[in-house]
């Protein structure tokens, strides 16, 4: 029945328009946003993931940030330690040349202080942004590398490593004197001694070092396989995106064409009264 007053066609094409330019605006803000989940409105699930993710994700870029900084800190004491290590190496050798009658150990004993000090002013500046890792006692470092949230709780993971002393070793060898006859045997036993505790120094931090290493390299993994996954869940598909809009575009034509020849309906009933 054809009515005046209802118009069914145009009542039918004005909704199909609005659901067309509902899409389209859609469409447009996922272009422009890059975004196909912008909001809990848009997918719940999919945005409350990829919020934990990005907090997860940034989290870990700035504990890679701080992991940056212990590893100068031991890289640092890793180097003095290791020219320490050459250092009581060669002080050793001294004190083994020393054994002999024939040798001027008074000499000898000014090329020992003189090793002496240069591990001394090793160590005073084997230190990185005033983090010293090696002149005090030995103490356990414990070093944040990331978050978990195994078992539905959360928490930080964290290795250890040892700081070193070697002030020890320098105090070892200052008090090592070639000059008298009956301590060349404790001397060269002292030596060997200090030399054997630099090279534990040395290695000792050489494996902290490489340990902060590895955790950095994963954790640059780790944040680009979150960063991705993330992606993967908010991130509209340009590609698709673009088709649909025109594909939208082709279809407000139509709408807009079947509203007009639904509101052209009434102007043919005039005609039946003419």
């Amino acid at each position: 029945m054809a009515s005046l007053l209802t118009n069914t066609s145009a009542m039918n094409a004005l909704s199909t328009m609005r659901g067309v330019n509902n899409s389209m605006q859609e469409t447009q803000d996922r272009i422009s946003t890059g975004l196909k989940v912008r909001s809990g409105k848009d997918n719940a699930a999919y945005f409350s993931i990829s919020k934990t993710m990005g907090g997860d994700s940034g989290m870990f870029k700035s504990i890679d940030e701080g992991l940056t900084l212990t590893k100068n800190s031991v890289a640092t004491a890793r180097v003095g330690a290791e020219n320490v290590e050459d250092l009581t190496r060669q002080f050793s050798e001294r004190v083994a040349f020393a054994q002999s009658d024939a040798v001027d150990r008074g000499e000898v004993q000014k090329e020992l202080d003189e090793l002496s000090a240069r591990v001394q002013t090793t160590i005073d500046q084997s230190t990185f942004n005033g983090n010293d890792l090696v002149s005090g006692p030995a103490s356990t470092q414990t070093v944040v590398t990331g978050v978990s949230r195994a078992g539905g709780s959360f928490g930080t993971t964290s290795i250890t490593f040892d700081s070193v002393n070697l002030s020890a070793i320098q105090s070892t060898l200052s008090n090592i004197n070639v000059n008298t006859a009956g301590s060349l045997d404790a001397a060269l036993t002292s030596a060997e001694g200090a030399l054997d505790s630099a090279i534990d120094a040395a290695t000792s931090l050489g494996v902290a070092e490489k340990s902060v290493d590895t955790q950095k390299d994963f954790l640059k993994s780790l944040t680009d396989t979150l960063d991705t996954g993330i992606g993967a869940m908010v991130d509209a598909d340009m590609e698709e995106e673009a088709a649909r809009s025109q594909s939208l575009q082709v279809q407000q034509q139509l709408a807009t064409q079947s509203l007009s020849m639904a509101n052209q309906q009434p102007q043919s009933l005039m005609s039946l009264f003419r």
